[in-house]
């Protein structure tokens, strides 16, 4: 019997930022534990399920074929068995990800795109599961998860599964740009030297744009350092976001190698892109907005 009541269901999976990331110390288990303040950005990866018989999954969209040359299990289709299985049902869906967002690129895009195919498919299976259950569900698949999960701006702590909320963040615009490279997050780490950082939380919220640049101008993204050492190119891609008109604050986010800058406005973010593509064409160049809430 198809699962399902007839119609498909979909969610948009943002760009998740780390607008600072602080390693805070090192589990005897080898994981590191984070400080950290999460905000989602257009643009979005989409991931859509329909009624089916079996469990299928296409991918497409721009950057499909480098997430197909990457290999292994995509972690949607490993979402929606490991959901199947929290409530003992067969997985049958049509699962189709429009892949938008560079593979590997330090805005958690795989797991954004399992968090997305876990909204749409407790819609389309009707399914009530407790929250602590699909909690732990969500960091079986990666410790980004339950943060993409949840949605919203917040403080990650722990190894990314600890969240808190964190103050309202102003509308701000942003460019986002990945120099075509995709970094492993577990090498970036294993590069990371030095002491570790405390925790920098606040409890202010931000007025405007330039307010908050202030506040992570004070903070910084322990990873930056390592992923540099990887791959120089990075710095290139700071250096030069940091030079376009209007830049408030220019960051990487996450592992790599994606970087952000904050603007004021959505035009001056625009004119920035028009100001950026023609030097670096080989650079994904993507003007963004904060995203305030959860995408269905």
């Amino acid at each position: 019997m198809t699962q399902g009541a007839g119609r498909p269901f979909s969610s948009d999976a943002p760009a998740k930022l780390n607008l600072y990331l602080h390693v805070t110390a090192r589990r005897a288990d080898g994981y590191h534990e984070l400080d950290s303040l999460i905000a989602f950005a257009a643009p979005f990866d989409h991931v859509s399920a329909a009624p089916a018989d079996e469990l299928s999954l296409l991918v497409c969209g721009p950057f499909a074929p480098e997430l197909n040359a990457a290999g292994g299990k995509n972690l949607v289709e490993t979402a929606a068995r490991r959901l199947a299985e929290l409530a003992r049902i067969e997985p049958a869906a049509r699962i189709t990800l429009d892949k938008r967002l560079p593979v590997a690129a330090g805005i958690g895009g795989g797991s954004s795109d399992a968090a997305a195919a876990l909204r749409a498919l407790i819609s389309l299976w009707r399914l009530t599961p407790d929250p602590q259950a699909l909690q732990a569900l969500a960091l079986s698949l990666g410790a980004d998860v339950p943060m993409c999960l949840h949605g919203r701006t917040c403080f990650a702590g722990g190894i990314g599964e600890a969240l808190d909320p964190a103050p309202a963040l102003p509308d701000c615009a942003l460019l986002l740009v990945n120099p075509g490279l995709a970094l492993a997050t577990p090498d970036v780490f294993a590069a990371r030297k030095g002491a570790f950082s405390a925790p920098a939380r606040f409890a202010e919220a931000p007025a405007d744009c330039a307010a908050l640049a202030e506040i992570l101008a004070a903070r910084r993204n322990d990873l930056e350092a390592p992923a540099l050492a990887l791959a120089p190119v990075i710095g290139d891609v700071l250096e030069a976001l940091r030079g376009l008109p209007g830049c408030r604050l220019a960051r990487m986010s996450g592992s790599g190698a994606t970087c952000f800058a904050l603007f004021d406005g959505a035009a001056e973010a625009d004119e920035a892109g028009q100001i950026l593509r023609p030097r670096q064409r080989d650079w994904w160049i993507a003007p963004s907005r904060l995203v305030h809430t959860k995408k269905r």
